[in-house]
């Protein structure tokens, strides 16, 4: 006999049933959960917002670095191109320094020199000749014997002796104080001339320079560049004296470019005419950022001391 109510067969499985489809549509539930489109939407702008912050603090840093690079390489570029001049300026035959503008177009030129020394001035005791050859202004010689350790020549060498510029009658550029060299003997220090030449001035220190060529430098503002010409119009003589714009049948190279602006200025009277100043002003720009420009101011000093 039973007592109670009595449950069907199936009521425990039915009942585990109903549980099993309810976690499962809670899990289910569960699963597909996530951001609805306005909390995407925030979340969006609120990453916007920090990244415009972000950006805020770092932009002029950033900006700044870049600024300052590119000053450093105008700056690195005009100072290198400023030091190659000075180095040659200093290297100049004295008083071959001049300088001619041609609108905004700049030129320097002068007489490059490779070495220098001096000349013997009295003949041995008995005569001249062999290795105690004296230099004779008065009338026309073709060698002379160099006192002391004989400086270096190259093929295409002239010397110079005495050069006083302009309308002085011992101007190189007019070819009045300049021969071409044959040859320097090391062992006996006899300089030979390629041709008998008389040199119109003696030097007061009785010094000699040997020049390697002609040199011009080319500073365009509106090509932006700063170019050096080498080798060119030699010998000098009465025809080819004139400074040439930019010179023709010359070697050339690039120094710098950018150059926005130029002024090239020669002092020839400092320190009664003894030595000079060539001043020198370049502008450099760079082309993404033309607002963006560098000027350096040099000064060179030149010896004039014949």
């Amino acid at each position: 006999m039973n007592s109670g109510f009595n449950l069907p067969a199936d009521a425990g499985t039915q009942s585990g049933q109903g549980k099993s489809r309810r976690s499962f549509r809670d899990t289910q539930c569960r699963s597909q959960s996530g951001f609805t489109l306005v909390e995407a939407i925030v979340a969006m702008v609120v990453f916007g917002i920090a990244v415009a912050l972000i950006g805020m603090f770092i932009r002029f840093p950033i900006q700044s670095y870049f600024d300052t690079e590119r000053r450093a390489r105008l700056t690195d570029r005009a100072d290198t191109a400023l030091r190659r001049m000075t180095r040659d300026l200093r290297l100049a035959l004295p008083n071959s320094v001049r300088v001619m503008q041609d609108g905004a177009v700049q030129y320097l030129e002068f007489f490059q020199t490779r070495a220098g020394g001096r000349y013997r001035i009295e003949p041995a005791v008995g005569g001249s000749g062999g290795d105690l050859d004296a230099l004779d202004f008065t009338v026309t010689d073709s060698s002379f014997q160099i006192v002391g350790t004989a400086p270096t020549y190259v093929s295409g060498d002239y010397v110079a002796i005495t050069n006083l510029g302009p309308d002085s009658g011992a101007d190189a550029y007019n070819g009045d104080n300049i021969a071409e060299v044959k040859s320097v003997d090391s062992s006996s220090g006899v300089l030979v001339l390629k041709n008998g030449f008389r040199f119109p001035v003696p030097s007061p220190g009785n010094r000699f320079f040997i020049v390697d060529s002609r040199v011009t430098y080319r500073c365009d503002p509106s090509t932006g560049e700063l170019r050096r010409y080498w080798g060119y119009s030699m010998p000098p003589t009465p025809a080819n004296k004139n400074q040439t714009v930019p010179p023709v049948t010359a070697a050339s190279a690039l120094l710098a470019t950018g150059v926005t602006a130029c002024t090239i200025t020669y002092d020839s009277n400092v320190s009664n005419t003894r030595s000079a100043i060539v001043s020198i002003l370049l502008t450099l720009a760079d082309a993404q950022a033309p607002q963006e420009a560098v000027s350096l101011f040099h000064q060179v000093h030149v010896s004039n001391v014949p």
